[in-house]
């Protein structure tokens, strides 16, 4: 298996490919299958290269289930997975993504609101949605382990709703801000190198998160479009690592919760933030 580069072909056909226990960590968000041009007026204009996301529905979760349960197989013991969605609504029925992400070997370890601030549909049918998803996937270590091993108090208190705002990109209608996947990698791996998969790269987010950390990566993409992109930026990836040193920046605490507890005080651990807190 080559390592550090991108695979063209299909997420599905392109896992089964790969050998078991391989990867430490993983990112990804998949085509959301939102209906493309019959879901609203931002919507209509998040069309994929190569890729459709207007496919049927029992289809597209049965196969999204078979891509987990590939991943959980190629992941290592103790290995960790980010699987970003949203919530969707066919005539009024809600379509929620723990319906399949529950439908496979993984013990889900956390469910994560990813608090975008901003959302493609404004129709007045109910609250502005602004939010996704991201289910914290957990491999066992071993047979029964259902808690995994500790998060270190510097990601724990970025606590489990992320503001980050979404990314614009002309190149893609929906790829990932770049904080995004070196929280996910950073957290998981705690600062140690280790190998990364992103089963839909787009253009190449995760996989640029993964180098600019020191770690070995794999993307795969159905677009050769968007591959191209992915190479290119890659290859100038040194240019995208201020956003990574800000991110990092926000895994800083002072004082542990174990430290404190060992001193007899009562309050939770400190972190100095970053930026400025605000009030929405």
């Amino acid at each position: 298996m080559q390592w550090d580069t991108i695979i063209v072909g299909d997420a599905l056909t392109v896992l089964r490919t790969l050998p078991d226990d391989t990867f430490d960590v993983g990112v990804t968000s998949p085509p959301y299958n939102k209906g493309e041009r019959h879901k609203g007026w931002l919507v209509d204009r998040v069309l994929y290269d190569s890729a459709t996301d207007a496919r049927p529905e029992p289809l597209y979760q049965e196969e999204q289930v078979a891509v987990l349960n590939e991943l959980y197989r190629v992941i290592k013991p103790g290995g960790s997975f980010f699987y970003n969605h949203k919530l969707r609504w066919e005539r009024g029925r809600l379509l929620h993504p723990y319906t399949w992400v529950s439908r496979n070997r993984w013990i889900l370890r956390q469910e994560i609101i990813w608090h975008r601030g901003i959302a493609a549909n404004l129709r007045g049918w109910r609250f502005w949605q602004v939010e996704e998803r991201i289910y914290w996937l957990c491999k066992p270590r071993f047979p029964g382990d259902t808690i995994g091993s500790e998060l270190a108090p510097r990601h724990a208190l970025l606590s489990s709703v992320w503001e980050i705002r979404p990314e614009r990109d002309p190149r893609h209608p929906n790829p990932f801000p770049l904080e995004l996947p070196a929280r996910c990698i950073f957290s998981a791996l705690d600062g140690r190198p280790g190998a990364v998969i992103d089963p839909y790269a787009g253009i190449g987010t995760t996989v640029v998160a993964a180098k600019l950390l020191g770690c070995r990566f794999l993307g795969v993409e159905l677009s050769p479009q968007y591959a191209q992109v992915a190479f290119q930026r890659l290859e100038h990836a040194e240019e995208e690592r201020p956003r990574l040193e800000e991110e990092l920046q926000r895994h800083r605490v002072e004082v542990t919760f174990r430290e404190r507890k060992a001193r007899g005080l009562a309050r939770p651990p400190s972190r100095r933030p970053a930026h400025p807190l605000r009030l929405l």
